[in-house]
């Protein structure tokens, strides 16, 4: 039986099994995918300072030090069952079970799907797709496409592609229906998109993003937002037009697109077609914490977080004795946070099995370094993150009383 089995080899999940090892604890780290790194694979960005992040060689950085700490690192390995007896975890996979006297979920987050019209055809993907296809694989996912969504998520690998040298003619909102509806709405697009400014080479969304939490501004940009868009790495964005329709009988080719208000509204006879070969859907990230709902973990649906997470402390833990998170599971953040956080709840299931004064000493210190990093971040997924934190350790302190 293993001290600590973790789910996931992202960068939270190598990251707390580095924790563990440096305290000479057991752990396995389970993934379903073929190799470690998660998300942190299809990352490539420069940051504000000039530096590129480039997520491959992050991965490798990681996965370098808990193989020489000798974690045990097993891949292709599906989780579908955990569950709790008197004295341990048992894991159940694709591949037998596993056991473990503390578990750590560092399952990460999920694409938000956001249907349209054609949106089963082949040259369609979610964005999240397409970075993986470029970054990782190496595949040129089309001649030319748009990108169907306008978020952080979308901005920053839009840029991505750009850099790829791959042709995305614009981004465009989706047309509202009850799934899109936030997504479809201009002032609120807007809102998202002041938080990925900084990152823009164009210069009127860099001033205008010093502005855009005053609503009146806010409103006057969004009204007068250019008809052809305003253009970022020489794609232009669209605040004004959404994708109604994806056409094409064995593939895609091309996409119809529409004027709409500054509430979202389509504008009658205001439709366009527009040639491509791919499209890309970007409804944004959501927590996947399914697992931690088998172990009977509580939840609370928190929008600065990105949805429903399960709920636990700035130390990682949860009110089920042995249960762990860290990661996107807890809050869709970027992947230095994502690391951040596995050091913490590494540390924690230290301290819970071994009762060290030495680790309770530099735990606190850990703790501060998430904050350090989330302020430090390049890209903020959702705005209020600080607040979003508060409102869960405060849920966690209500649920506490129920477990002891």
């Amino acid at each position: 039986m293993n001290d600590c089995v973790i789910i996931g080899a992202g960068p939270a999940g190598l990251s707390a099994a580095i924790a563990c090892r440096e305290w000479d604890l057991s752990v396995t780290v389970l993934d379903e995918f073929p190799e470690a790194g998660g998300r942190l694979l299809g990352q490539l960005y420069e940051q504000p300072d000039g530096s590129w992040w480039n997520g491959i060689e992050e991965s490798k950085k990681l996965l370098t030090k808990a193989e020489e700490l000798q974690a045990d690192l097993q891949f292709e390995v599906s989780v579908h069952h955990i569950e709790k007896t008197d004295d341990r975890f048992i894991i159940h996979t694709n591949q037998g079970n596993f056991s473990g006297k503390s578990v750590l979920i560092a399952t990460g987050a999920a694409e938000v799907q956001a249907p349209i019209p054609g949106w089963t055809l082949p040259g369609v993907m979610s964005i999240g797709a397409a970075q993986v296809m470029t970054n990782v694989h190496r595949v040129k996912v089309g001649e030319k496409g748009v990108i169907v969504g306008v978020n952080v998520l979308s901005a920053a690998i839009a840029h991505e592609l750009h850099l790829a040298g791959v042709n995305v003619a614009s981004m465009a909102l989706p047309a509202s229906n009850v799934v899109s509806e936030d997504e479809a709405n201009p002032k609120k697009v807007m809102e998202s998109l002041a938080r990925i400014a900084h990152l823009a080479p164009s210069a009127f969304i860099r001033f205008g993003s010093k502005f855009t939490n005053l609503s009146l501004v806010r409103n006057m940009v969004v009204n007068f937002f250019p008809s052809k868009g305003i253009k970022m790495w020489g794609m232009p964005i669209h605040l004004r037009k959404a994708v109604t329709r994806i056409n094409g009988k064995d593939k895609v080719e091309s996409v119809t697109m529409s004027k709409v208000t500054s509430k979202g509204e389509i504008v009658p006879n205001t439709e366009e077609t527009i040639e491509v070969d791919f499209v890309c859907i970007a409804g944004g990230l959501y927590p996947l914490a399914e697992l931690a709902s088998v172990l009977g973990c509580p939840f609370k649906y928190i929008a600065e977080l990105g949805g429903h997470v399960p709920v636990h402390n700035e130390s990682m833990e949860t009110p089920v004795e042995g249960v762990y998170v860290a990661g996107n599971i807890t809050g869709v953040e970027s992947a230095q946070v994502a690391a951040a956080q596995g050091t913490v709840a590494g540390l924690s299931i230290a301290q819970r099995l071994l009762n060290e004064e030495k680790v309770a000493q530099i735990l606190p210190s850990a703790i501060s370094q998430v904050k350090e990093t989330r302020e430090a971040a390049a890209i903020q997924f959702h705005p209020g993150i600080d607040e979003g934190r508060r409102k869960i350790e405060e849920v966690y302190h209500e649920h506490t009383d129920i477990y002891e």
